[in-house]
Order: C-alpha cells, then sequence, then structure tokens
C-alpha cells in the first residue's frame, strides 16, 4: 500500500476492529496482527484540509494557513471553555454552530487511569476508542460544548484529563469503580451542575486486538520520518501500532506520503 495516511477508523466489536487508509486504499488492519510491518515515509507531505503541498504539517496533518485559519484548528477546539463564540471571534459560525453549539457529553473513562473527558453527543465511541478507553461512562449532558467544557474543568480540578500513553499502550490499566466515581464527582459539583446530570449510567467496556502471548511494547515513539519503522505487529490500542521495540501513532502521521509493505 502506498498513499497519503489518514488516521485509523473502528469499529466497536467484542474486539475493536481497526481500518487504515492510505490514499484510495483501505485495509482491515486488525486483521494483520502476527505480520511483520515496513512504514517508510516517501518524503511527501499535503495538508489534510486543503491538500497544499507542504515540508512542515501541525496538529496532526494541517499546513500552517489551515491551522491559522480553520475553526476546526482554533484554540478552542483543545480547550472547549475557552470558547469564544459568544464574542464575535469565532472564526466560522457555520462550523460553529454545526459542531460547537450542539449537544455535548462529559464523560468518565479509563485509558491508564480514571479520567474526565468530553465529546460531541453520538461520538462517543469513537472518542473513547481513540482514547484507548478499556471502560468508559457518560454522567452528564449539556446543551454546548463551552458549557460541557466548563463542566469538564471543574471535576478536572480532583482528578486528570489526560491519558498516560505510556501507560496505555502497554496495557497497564488502573482498576476504577466508574459507577462510585461518579457518585462522588456527582456530590461534588455545586447545584449549577446537578440538573445536566444523567440519571441512568451504564458503563460500556472494550477489548482491543492485542496478542496475548507476546511482551508488552516498549513505551517508545517510533517515527517514520526519521527512521523506517519495522516489526512484527503485536496489537493495536487507540491511535498505536505496537510492536516490540515501541509504538507508531498513525493519526501523528496524517497528510504523510507512507509505503507500507506486509509480509
Amino acid at each position: 500500500m502506498r498513499g497519503f495516511t489518514k488516521e485509523l477508523t473502528h469499529q466497536s466489536d467484542t474486539v475493536v476492529r481497526y481500518y487504515w487508509t492510505l490514499g484510495d486504499e483501505q485495509i482491515e488492519i486488525s486483521d494483520m496482527l502476527g505480520r511483520q510491518l515496513n512504514i517508510r515515509f516517501l518524503g511527501e507531505k499535503r495538508c489534510i484540509a486543503c491538500g497544499r503541498k507542504v515540508n512542515k504539517l501541525y496538529q496532526s496533518g494541517y499546513c500552517f494557513p489551515c491551522v491559522t485559519t480553520l475553526a476546526e484548528t482554533d484554540l478552542c477546539i483543545v480547550k472547549p471553555h475557552e470558547c469564544h463564540h459568544h464574542l464575535g471571534t469565532c472564526r466560522d459560525n457555520e462550523f460553529a454552530t454545526a459542531h460547537c453549539m450542539i449537544p455535548h457529553y462529559v464523560y468518565l473513562a479509563v485509558s491508564s487511569h480514571a479520567k474526565v473527558g468530553l465529546t460531541r453527543k453520538h461520538r462517543e465511541f469513537t472518542r473513547w476508542v481513540d482514547q484507548g478507553a478499556v471502560k468508559a461512562m457518560l454522567i452528564a449532558e449539556l446543551p454546548t460544548r463551552k458549557m460541557a467544557g466548563e463542566l469538564e474543568m471543574e471535576i478536572a480540578k480532583r482528578m486528570p484529563d489526560k491519558t498516560d500513553w505510556r501507560k496505555m499502550v502497554q496495557g497497564k490499566v488502573e482498576n476504577v469503580d466508574l459507577i462510585e466515581l461518579a457518585s462522588m464527582v456527582e456530590e461534588r459539583l455545586s447545584d449549577e451542575w446537578q440538573s445536566y446530570l444523567l440519571k441512568e449510567r451504564m458503563v460500556h467496556e472494550f477489548v482491543y486486538p492485542v496478542l496475548s502471548d507476546e511482551p508488552e511494547p516498549k513505551a517508545k515513539s517510533l517515527n517514520a520520518e526519521k527512521d523506517e519503522v519495522n516489526g512484527r505487529l503485536i496489537g493495536i490500542r487507540g491511535q498505536y501500532l505496537l510492536f516490540a521495540d515501541g509504538v507508531f501513532q498513525v493519526k501523528k502521521h496524517s497528510g504523510m506520503l507512507l509505503d507500507v509493505q506486509l509480509i
């Protein structure tokens, strides 16, 4: 396979199924466990938004002009509580209407340890699998992304809002009772948030395609731009392909022209 790579897509099944697209080709990469992979960067990069050929990419695949002009690359996407739409300074009002001024969930998840996060309504399973969560649970629904970000920040005063990727790729996960944790979170929240909390709480669990008889991968990030990536594929978690000597983050390489050989 050869083409400009995109991030992994997936389907939540008994075991998560992963798909990798390069150019016009797509393979079910989770079916390739146990096979040797050779991943080689061919020296060309194109923005995943505008297609411009560039020397450097930002934010997992964007050129500099797109990073500085698109709403989807604005700082408020990673810091939703800093949304500035109400100030009239949003980069794209149509984007805001479609992606931000709609219901969002706040959730608890366990990828390495318990964390709080947020996601657009109906996108929660994609979000959880991208983070390599082994279990997750919705705890609140809010009418806008900004409000969800504000609640996330309130909860994050007492618990992390980031995943430890090193522990996640190695499967080193804390045993956390999310139902009990949600009750603790609810007790600590002020009255202004109580009406947004969900009464019905369901814990969703995820199993990733990982060979059980292999040692855990080294918590080392492999970069195809610097060196060819060669090794036996022993698993996939989140956006990472797992090899014995390190892990390859597919999303980080978005927009790069890659040659991928399966042996």
